[in-house]
């Protein structure tokens, strides 16, 4: 008898042994593909008594799928289960539900948790501090950190965590702690430490400098992936491109951990910066591109689209071909993205401002939704055309879109029509504004200023000043507006009340435009007195302003000196030596004129043609000085020669004395007269649609206007009734019965 009952009980046993078993492998499988639900289902439904590695696992898998709800319901059963059987959750599962809370956030409830721990362990310590790390609650962190040392020994991922929100003095701190436990030569360590003194830095990277970054990176034994890609970022957000390349290239040679993603992203992004620092370095930097480019091609890394549009950025940096840009483009079909289309419109922009607008348009025809950076971007190129008809286009898809209380979008819109010369529309956006910034602000001065108005500007700036305390950008704008008219007092007056009232400094552009406000007004010695008197070294910007000044008040002896500086802080910018020039032959010095030229060509410096643009057709027209390259050429240049004829009449005489040659007086008439903005202008005129509305001609110019076409302007708004506005490379010229309103100061 007794036989029979061990017989029944031993089958009943291996029948649970079996179940429980069963049990624990189809919520293991479950949890395993992430079918958390089911899991739970059948965890609820079944009379199996959870054990500790099932709760861990519940808690785990919760965390891993940010599952906070179904987390929660656990933990209170888990608590509900704990008063009816004998079950104390232990160190293990308490971690586990701290990790669970700290990942999804809840860090007050993992706090709540560790707190009531009767026993801790390194991991429950690490799991909450990392979590408070993750979330930037540094104060926290920190404090949980000092309360960890007085209980145990920190590992490398507590190390890590509190480096990653540790600003230097505190970092400097953990490094030595981590120095004193021999955690510094941990890789993982390593890596948090040089992240942190990099993000910290203020001062530049240098491999010949004690630089705490580079020292951890030096001294390190063990290196991984992360610390090459560490270190080369490092140099990257310092712009040290060269030292950048240089690690990458030991990396490749003298390990063999490769690079990944991340790695050719810093590479790229240092390309990216070498164009601040001298035109020399263009084409070395191109070649370094090409090899990156190629590295991607082999590697197959060129299929991610965020690393074929950094590719493109860099190249655009580098002054590649529009075409060359394009075909990467063409490269990204069928996987680009909003965020994609928006880096290749922002990189053709400013280059080819045409080519973005088609770039939006094929993005709207793919169904794709633009966002507000998208059409801050494509207002970015729309204040590079001609005409103003596309922003009008944009800003109605804004307002379609439910965007015009967008603060960023109203200042690109500002920017947009201010630069398209429509004045009163860059007023309209800033007026019906909900939220006016800073940029706001200044964008309407700026305007202002750009189009002759500065009574408007320094208004704009008394109503700016009773809602947002101004910047430097609003002192320049300022200072540029009464550079634009001569308000030589005023800009004075203004250049002292930043400093004064303000306590805004005065940095180079504000010297730059004190320079051009004296210089131009004729008060050339004052303008020299203040490039002396200043703080800093003068830039070429500054010696370019002198210069103009030079010219225009033929003071020779100070040109050579502003020319000389110029050409020896920017050598490769061709007007040091093209304005130097003109001087002498306004001097009748022409024999000097020519030997600079040469001296010029010699050292192969270019000088960019004067070209300009008008719309005729919803086609933009490119003219160059003589139309040479123009199929109409003939006929323009003749019916430009009969209106000259009739501008005499009305009074217009040719500035002979510009004609920077020595020439007969007959061809030096003939050289002023096909200068391309005068070309473009009968071009326009003759091809006019609207004739009958008098609508204004729009002219865009590369540089600025010289005095002959200008007064040719004047003279031509006064016979043909029209309003005539160039853009030249410094500012408008809204021409109008003879007037223009610059007051004839430019």
């Amino acid at each position: 008898m007794f036989n029979l009952h061990l017989l029944h009980f031993r089958r009943a046993f291996t029948s649970s042994a079996a179940a429980y078993i069963n049990f624990h492998e189809n919520l293991s499988f479950l949890l395993t593909k992430g079918h958390l639900d089911e899991a739970l289902t059948l965890f609820y439904t079944s009379n199996i008594s959870p054990t500790h590695q099932t709760y861990a696992d519940f808690f785990h898998a919760c965390a891993r799928h940010g599952c906070i709800s179904q987390g929660q319901s656990l933990h209170h059963h888990m608590l509900k289960t704990q008063n009816h059987i004998p079950f104390t959750p232990n160190v293990y599962v308490s971690n586990h539900l701290i990790n669970m809370y700290a990942k999804c956030g809840c860090l007050d409830h993992a706090r709540k948790v560790f707190d009531e721990m009767p026993e801790r362990n390194i991991v429950s310590w690490t799991t909450l501090i990392s979590g408070y790390a993750q979330y930037d609650r540094h104060e926290e962190t920190f404090r949980m950190f000092s309360e960890m040392l007085a209980d145990c020994r920190p590992n490398e991922f507590a190390y890590a965590s509190v480096l990653s929100c540790c600003d230097r003095m505190f970092g400097r701190q953990v490094h030595s702690h981590a120095l004193k436990t021999c955690f510094v030569d941990h890789t993982y360590v390593a890596n948090a430490l040089i992240t942190m003194y990099s993000k910290n830095d203020v001062n530049s990277l240098s491999k010949g400098d004690p630089h705490e970054a580079w020292m951890v990176f030096k001294f390190l034994k063990s290196r991984n992936l992360v610390t090459y890609n560490s270190m080369i970022a490092a140099f990257q957000t310092r712009g040290k491109w060269e030292e950048a390349i240089d690690l990458f290239s030991s990396m490749r040679h003298d390990s063999n951990i490769g690079f990944d993603r991340a790695t050719l992203l810093s590479m790229l992004t240092s390309l990216s910066t070498v164009k601040d620092y001298g035109n020399h370095l263009i084409i070395p930097c191109l070649k370094y591109c090409s090899q990156v480019h190629c590295l991607a091609l082999k590697t197959w890394f060129i299929s991610e689209i965020g690393v074929i549009t950094a590719l493109a950025k860099a190249y655009a940096d580098l002054g590649a071909q529009i075409s060359d840009l394009y075909n990467l483009f063409l490269e990204t079909a069928g996987r680009r993205d909003v965020v994609s289309w928006t880096a290749f419109i922002t990189i053709f922009a400013e280059r080819d401002p045409v080519k973005a607008l088609l770039m939006f348009s094929k993005l709207c025809q793919e169904g794709l939704t633009p966002d507000r950076h998208t059409y801050s971007i494509v207002l970015k190129a729309c204040s590079n055309l001609v005409t103003d008809k596309h922003t009008s286009v944009v800003h109605l898809q804004i307002l379609k879109y439910g965007f015009e209380d967008d603060t960023v979008l109203a200042n690109a819109l500002i920017h947009a029509y201010g630069r398209s010369g429509l004045v009163l529309e860059s007023k309209k956006v800033f007026d019906f504004m909900v939220i006016k910034d800073i940029i706001s602000w200044n964008s309407m001065i700026k305007i202002y200023g750009l189009h002759g108005q500065p009574e408007n500007a320094l208004k704009c700036f008394d109503q700016m000043d009773v809602h947002i305390p101004p910047d430097s950008t609003t002192f320049v704008a300022l200072l540029s507006a009464c550079s634009h008219v001569g308000m030589v007092e005023k800009g004075a007056e203004i250049f002292e009340t930043m400093s004064k009232t303000y306590g805004i400094a005065p940095q180079l552009d504000h010297y730059t435009c004190m320079v051009d406000i004296l210089g131009r007004s004729g008060r050339i010695l004052q303008a020299q007195k203040l490039i002396n008197k200043m703080p800093m070294e003068p830039d070429s910007v500054i010696w370019s302003a002198m210069l103009g000044a030079c010219r225009k008040h033929s003071e020779t002896k100070l040109a050579e000196l502003a020319s000389k500086k110029l050409q020896n802080l920017d050598p490769n910018n061709s007007l040091g030596y093209i304005q130097m020039s003109n001087i002498m032959c306004s001097n009748g010095t022409f024999n000097e004129a020519v030997d600079l030229r040469a001296q010029m060509n010699w050292l192969g410096v270019k000088k960019d043609p004067g070209l300009s643009w008008t719309e005729v057709g919803n086609r933009v027209h490119e003219f160059a000085a003589g139309g040479l390259h123009h199929p109409e050429r003939m006929t323009i240049c003749g019916e430009l020669e009969e209106l000259v004829k009739e501008l005499k009449g009305l009074g217009y005489v040719p500035e002979t004395n510009l004609a920077m040659r020595d020439l007969e007086e007959e061809d030096k008439n003939w050289e002023l007269s096909y200068h391309s903005e005068k070309l473009a202008f009968v071009f326009a005129l003759k091809h006019d649609e609207f004739k009958a509305s008098r609508r204004a001609i729009r002219i865009v110019k590369n540089i600025r206007i010289c005095v002959d076409c200008h007064n040719f302007m004047k003279f031509a708004s006064e016979l043909t009734g029209r309003e005539i506005i160039v853009r030249d490379s410094n500012r408008f010229h809204h021409f109008k019965q003879r007037v223009c309103s610059c007051n004839d100061y430019w």
